[in-house]
């Protein structure tokens, strides 16, 4: 059986960024014009007041600090509250597809290979712009890779289960390497005008090559160990999509973008991830002592400081568990990879190290890599 390594790592991360004191600004004047236009209703009973938001609130619910978005003054607009994006023609680059690219072509570039160097392009992501045809493809052909491409959505977990694909067939010899894309404009899904989420994400885009190990130009991680699990579960869902234009259509219909019951989240989802990664250290005879990093999806640092905590037996250090979550804010699925290549480039050969991503669904994947040279 063939050895799968991750070769190369890409992060793509748009200019445009708002802090947490921005958001607040353009969210509480939502409020004060929505409690204004709806005085008598409000007054009534038949509704409830909005509440302000705050820069602490934000802080101390999520670690998140500031975000990067692909539009900021949409976002901004109290009138608007959601990002516009200018619809392309059918023969111009995706907007996913523009961000894939920029990301692959560093992770190509990292682990000294040419398009003509792989064979499989899968784009791993929480939310697609459109059906078909596939993203992945798109990406394959601005790219100028032969082979094949397909997309992939296992929400914030896609690009850990887009690894264990891409490995899987690595190791079996149907294709000898593979570039994972995680292109999320998060965004877009993002319900700005709700207090209990507009804060929490992001976006960007990142990506990793995986290839087989004897074919690597240089140092590398040896993929080890993947495992990848699912429950249903509706507390973190969304109805309607992607790259909607407008908010006119779905005004009657809070479920049709980013929802979550964020208490049965956290009492759920730890509780699976931390035996998730438990159990798949244990029957690969890893040990918490052997574990250099983790690098964990950024989705609330009060979560993977517990995940952390019960991993390790003991609180993380700071460059044992590195956060990325105060400078990105979510991003779902390219989360983790944004955390592994930001923060490996210190790991020396031998050392051991777990990258696990969870969300929707529910969704678990995690991946143990082995720093090679």
């Amino acid at each position: 059986m063939l050895q799968p390594a991750i070769t190369g790592s890409g992060v793509f991360t748009p200019e445009q960024v708002i802090t947490n004191d921005e958001l607040v600004v353009a969210f509480n004047a939502y409020v004060d014009r929505y409690n204004a236009e709806n005085a008598d209703e409000i007054a009534s009973g038949k509704i409830e007041a909005k509440a302000h938001s705050s820069s602490n609130f934000i802080t101390s619910a999520s670690g998140i600090e500031q975000r990067h978005v692909i539009d900021k003054d949409g976002i901004l607009d109290p009138k608007t509250m959601h990002p516009l994006f200018a619809p392309r023609a059918d023969d111009a680059p995706s907007l996913m597809a523009e961000m894939g690219v920029k990301a692959c072509q560093q992770a190509l570039d990292m682990a000294g290979k040419t398009a003509s160097d792989v064979d499989t392009v899968l784009c791993a992501a929480s939310n697609h712009e459109r059906a078909y045809p596939a993203i992945a493809i798109e990406i394959q052909e601005l790219l100028g890779i032969q082979g094949f491409g397909f997309d992939m959505n296992v929400a914030c977990s896609s690009a850990t289960f887009g690894i264990q694909a891409a490995a899987d067939m690595i190791k079996s010899g149907s294709i000898n390497s593979a570039l994972v894309v995680n292109p999320e404009i998060c965004s877009a899904h993002l319900e700005w005008r709700d207090r209990d989420c507009h804060f929490i994400f992001g976006d960007v885009a990142t990506a990793v090559l995986l290839e087989r190990a004897d074919q690597a130009a240089g140092p590398y991680f040896a993929v080890k160990s993947t495992r990848c699990a699912t429950a249903f579960s509706n507390n973190i869902r969304n109805n309607n999509g992607f790259l909607r234009r407008s908010h006119e259509q779905m005004e009657d219909r809070r479920d049709m973008q980013f929802m979550q019951n964020g208490r049965k989240v956290f009492k759920e989802v730890l509780p699976m991830v931390s035996r998730h990664i438990a159990d798949h250290m244990a029957d690969e005879d890893v040990q918490a002592t052997d574990l250099k990093r983790l690098w964990l999806h950024q989705a609330n640092k009060t979560m993977n400081d517990f995940i952390g905590k019960k991993v390790l037996g003991r609180t993380p250090e700071p460059h044992e568990q590195p956060n990325i979550l105060q400078d990105y804010a979510n991003t779902s699925s390219a989360g983790s990879i944004i955390a592994f290549a930001k923060y490996s480039k210190d790991m020396k050969d031998g050392d051991t190290g777990l990258i696990c991503s969870f969300g929707a669904g529910y969704s678990v994947g995690s991946v143990i890599l082995q720093k090679v040279g």
